[in-house]
């Protein structure tokens, strides 16, 4: 049984920086594409990076956050994470990791599994 728990989210001055934490359990190889999505009022949800847990060099990002955004995992601590560097407002939303056996994607129809979110607002 997959869980899937996001913290770290927060108000953020623009040009600040947050990490978000993505605590995750049962995680098998079946489902080992782990990847961060966001979803701001009245838009569709949108992926922004992606990695595969048991696999080295995976690790993938939408181009419209590479050179902002960074996805790590340590799986020591069963955590995945997503460091964001300067925030601009338009980062607002709500913020979820997933997990799904799909691929090498960003396609919301390829993660199974959903944590609640956490939410990022930039002013």
């Amino acid at each position: 049984h997959v869980q899937l728990v996001e913290s770290g989210g927060g108000s953020v001055q623009a040009g600040g920086s947050l990490r978000l934490s993505c605590a995750f359990a049962g995680v098998t190889r079946s489902n080992g594409w782990m990847g961060w999505f966001r979803q701001a009022p009245g838009k569709e949800r949108e992926g922004l990076a992606y990695l595969n847990i048991y696999a080295s060099n995976t690790v993938s990002h939408e181009d419209s956050v590479v050179d902002r955004f960074t996805i790590s995992v340590d799986n020591a601590e069963n955590t995945l994470y997503l460091q964001m560097n300067s925030l601009k407002p338009e980062d607002t939303a709500m913020y979820y990791c997933a997990s799904g056996g799909g691929g090498s994607c960003l396609s919301v129809d390829e993660y199974n599994y959903w944590g609640q979110g956490t939410q990022v607002t930039v002013s």
